[in-house]
């Protein structure tokens, strides 16, 4: 995952602390000018290098980040205002180059004693300048410890979201077609366990993801985050099989469930497929007037490839294969 393996972001006072330490170690080894100048520059290359690398082992969200991700992450944290936290940690590690080096030309030029006194100038100003991200610091920490546990999935790989409100039987769907590979895991934006499996057909890998907290009520039941992570749910799917329960065993009535499928159909528009499945097809009778594309029993494993192969079907996935000159 993207953001799965970004290291522990150091605190300002935790940074300065190890340059310095590490500076005043440099400095024993040596006398006089030499002294002052490894002094700086290790002090100066500590910082400057930390903070590079904090930046650098972000993605860049306008490059790197597929919109599914960009919206997910954007529901926890305030994506701005984290872009604009890296850009003055750079901005920091830039001065604190410039800091050394400029430092480091005034101490080859004065005595021993002005350059130490040039020395002491340049770590109060390094000092300052890690003062004045502080709080970039600490708010690119607290994102990346919130954005770490965002669920495994791949953009690039086809996938079918599973929709439907509670105890209609989707997760028993989910968990039949993706036997042992299913991944269940709690992640922020929802009280309960998102499920993502995998399944294959023709060599080809399928994500199958349901929702509990999300898609299983309407949208003006969901706070703030829970509607921005629907919303990058509609950037991930291919196609969704909307699950309903006709027998109404599930607790809510049959036109309370219909009406949800139609708010699923208007999130995820037109271009992505949609197909109602009826669940405990032995009680079909009371949907044969409503728009079913197919029926199953999950309980007793009728039809349930079937509706998976629908469902493929209705991605109409098509993998690139290189030709044979390679291309």
């Amino acid at each position: 995952m993207i953001f799965e393996g970004l290291p522990t972001t150091p605190r300002s006072e935790e940074l300065v602390d190890k340059a310095f330490s590490r500076a005043a170690r440099a400095g024993r080894a040596k006398r006089g000018h030499e002294a002052q100048e490894s002094m700086l520059r290790t002090a100066g290359n500590v910082l400057s290098d930390n903070l590079e690398n904090v930046v650098t082992s972000w993605p860049d969200f306008g490059f790197d980040v597929d919109p599914f991700y960009y919206e997910l992450a954007d529901a926890l944290v305030d994506v701005d205002r984290l872009r604009q936290a890296l850009s003055q940690v750079m901005w920091a590690s830039r001065q604190i180059e410039d800091l050394r080096d400029e430092y480091t030309t005034k101490v080859r030029n004065s005595d021993v004693d002005t350059a130490r006194k040039h020395r002491k100038q340049a770590f109060a100003r390094m000092a300052d300048v890690m003062d004045q991200i502080e709080d970039d610091l600490r708010y690119i920490g607290d994102s990346r410890d919130q954005l770490r546990v965002l669920p495994d999935v791949k953009p690039d790989e086809p996938a079918v979201v599973v929709a439907g409100y509670p105890n209609v039987g989707k997760s028993s769907f989910v968990n039949r077609v993706t036997r042992a590979s299913n991944q269940i895991a709690e992640y922020p934006f929802t009280t309960k366990g998102v499920q993502i499996g995998h399944f294959e057909r023709d060599h080809v890998r399928y994500q199958i993801v349901d929702t509990p907290g999300l898609l299983d009520r309407p949208e003006d039941e969901r706070n703030d985050i829970e509607r921005q992570a629907v919303s990058a749910l509609e950037h991930l799917a291919d196609a969704v099989v909307f699950v309903i329960d006709p027998s109404g065993d599930c607790g809510y009535p049959l036109e309370v469930q219909l009406e949800l499928r139609e708010e699923a159909r208007e999130l995820f528009g037109a271009d992505v497929p949609l197909l109602t499945v009826a669940n405990k097809h032995d009680r079909f009778e009371a949907v044969k007037a409503e728009s079913v594309d197919a029926t199953m029993s999950v309980t007793e494993d009728e039809n349930v490839e079937g509706v998976l192969d629908m469902a493929v079907d209705a991605v109409g996935y098509e993998p690139d294969l290189p030709t044979r000159d390679g291309e």
